[in-house]
Order: C-alpha cells, then sequence, then structure tokens
C-alpha cells in the first residue's frame, strides 16, 4: 500500500481509474451496430449506386444528343450543352417555372405562418373541441388528392358562376387548392415542435406583462425557426410536385412547371427521335431549386423533424 493510502484511507472506486474503458466502448459501438462491418460498406455501396446511377444517366443524356441516347448510351460521345440553351425556346419553362416558384412559395409562407398560430392555440389553451381538432388532422392528411379533385373542382366552379369571380384557371385558385392540403401537415408539425418549448419562457414573459399576441411573436416565433422551415419546405414541395391539380385548376398563362414538363414529354413522344437531350436538361433545371433549398436549410430541418413531442 502506498504512503497516500496510509495516511488518507483507501481510494473510493469512483475515483480509481477504470481498466478497460476503451475496450467497452468498442464493445458497446460493436453492439449498437445491426450489420457486421463488411456487410455494413456493401449495403452502403449498393444504396448510393441506386441513387447516383439514374442522377448520372439523366446528367449524360441532358448533355448527348437524342439519337445517341435513343440508342441506349449511357457516356455521350462528344459532350454539349445545347440542350440547355435550346430547352427555353421550345417551351415556356421560363413562366412555369416563375408560376411555380409564386405558388409554391407564396404557399410555403402563409402555411406555416397559419400553422404556427393554430398550433399556438391549440398547444397552450385548453377549449371544448381541441382534441376532435387535432384528431381530425391526423384524419384530413390520410384523404387521398384523387378524391378530392372533383369536389374542389365543382366548389371553385361554382364560386364563379355565384359570386362572379374567376378562380379555375387564376394561379390563386390553384394557390388555394394548395393552402388547403398544406394546412394540417404544416399545423401538426408546429403542434409537435411547440410541445417541445418550454413554458418557463412564456411565463416570464407575461410576467413583464407581454399579452399573449406579444408571447408569440417575440418568444414563440424566434425559437420555432427549425418547425417553420420543415412546414415551409413540405409545403413548397407539395405546390412544385404536384401536376394533378394544376393540370386541371390552370390554363397555359397560369401552367406550373410540373404542368409544362408532362405536355411536353407528350407531344415530344410523337415525333421520330424524341427530344430526349432536353427533356432531361429541363428536369435537371426544375430539380435545381429543391436541391437549393435543401441545401439552405438542411441544418433547420433535422432538428425541426425530431423535436417536440407527441402528447
Amino acid at each position: 500500500m502506498s504512503t497516500i493510502e496510509k495516511t488518507a484511507g483507501p481510494v473510493p472506486n469512483a475515483v480509481r481509474p477504470k481498466k478497460g474503458l476503451g475496450q467497452r466502448k468498442d464493445v458497446s459501438s460493436e453492439v449498437n451496430r445491426l450489420l457486421p462491418g463488411p456487410l455494413l460498406a456493401v449495403g452502403l455501396v449498393v444504396l448510393c449506386a441506386v441513387i447516383a446511377v439514374p442522377l448520372l444517366y439523366i446528367v449524360f443524356a441532358s448533355m448527348n444528343s437524342d439519337i445517341e441516347v435513343a440508342r441506349g448510351a449511357f457516356f455521350p460521345t462528344q459532350f454539349t450543352l445545347g440542350n440547355y440553351t435550346q430547352i427555353w425556346s421550345t417551351l415556356p419553362l421560363g413562366r412555369g417555372l416563375a408560376n411555380s416558384v409564386m405558388i409554391a412559395g407564396l404557399v410555403a409562407v402563409v402555411s406555416s405562418v397559419i400553422a404556427i398560430v393554430t398550433a399556438y392555440v391549440l398547444v397552450r389553451f385548453e377549449f371544448r373541441g381541441r382534441l376532435s381538432i387535432l384528431r381530425g388532422l391526423i384524419g384530413l392528411q390520410s384523404v387521398p388528392g384523387t378524391l378530392l379533385l372533383l369536389p374542389v373542382f365543382v366548389v371553385f366552379a361554382s364560386a364563379g358562376n355565384y359570386l362572379g369571380i374567376t378562380v379555375i384557371g387564376t394561379w390563386w385558385g390553384l394557390f388555394l387548392a394548395y393552402l388547403t392540403f398544406a394546412l394540417p401537415f404544416s399545423t401538426w408539425v408546429m403542434v409537435t415542435y411547440l410541445r417541445g418549448l418550454p413554458k418557463e419562457l412564456e411565463e416570464a414573459a407575461r410576467i413583464d406583462g407581454a399579452t399573449p399576441v406579444g408571447v408569440l411573436f417575440r418568444i414563440i416565433f424566434p425559437l420555432s425557426w427549425p418547425g417553420l422551415v420543415v412546414s415551409g419546405v413540405f409545403s413548397f414541395l407539395l405546390g412544385w410536385n404536384d401536376v394533378m391539380f394544376a393540370s386541371v385548376l390552370t390554363r397555359p398563362s397560369s401552367q406550373t412547371v410540373a404542368v409544362v414538363l408532362q405536355i411536353f414529354g407528350a407531344s415530344s413522344e410523337g415525333g421520330a427521335v424524341p427530344l430526349y437531350g432536353q427533356m432531361m436538361a429541363a428536369s435537371l433545371i426544375c430539380a435545381a431549386p429543391v436541391v437549393i433549398l435543401y441545401l439552405i436549410f438542411q441544418r433547420f430541418l433535422v432538428g425541426g423533424l425530431t423535436a417536440g413531442s407527441v402528447k
């Protein structure tokens, strides 16, 4: 026994260095791993190949000639960017992009603002029918959009006949349709997010004399950016990717980019050699805004999807 142990007594177990700590960590990581290392590496390679090969094919086809793509060539014999310049004169791609950005962006902003206000009332206030509204938000998301296409068209047509307001064929009519489908999901996302925020901050603000509206705009809004980004991004994708409602509720001047691509793909199939290169180039151009959106807000998306709790 050392001199320190003789004078100060035995050293507690908590103070003694633990042996095999690194070995325990390695064993714990091996236990938590579901697949062996080599099998995990093979699975990741296969998954990356499944995602990367179609994307590379689209990129290479957009820089290849239509004849080479029709022959099944994967790599272009001669790289060219002519498809990216010709597509703007072949179809009204610029107008479709502008309509999609305006409609989908407005749906994302308006649905996020309405969702956070509605979620704040549902989470922080007790009133009759509150649970029914929360359950209804989940139930509305299970209704397929194909069942609502005809009712929405009839309602919009009736509004035009009885109120003298033109709804079908306008961009704001499509905006109302998308907003109807985006609000339930956005509200539920904000409900789960606001449940994870501490109530002490709101109570402290009320002690300082803040009203419920002041608490909402000064406390809740600044702390809810991850949830707002999640609801806004998914609402934007709803308006950006939709073809069914946009093809029925729009006219040529208000068509979104998804409808423009659909019409271009259907019309080009009648020719001797379809315009494969321009179709692939237009697809990449239309996918670019969504990719840029994810790259900008990716650090908010993970936190917004994992925060909060369901009660």
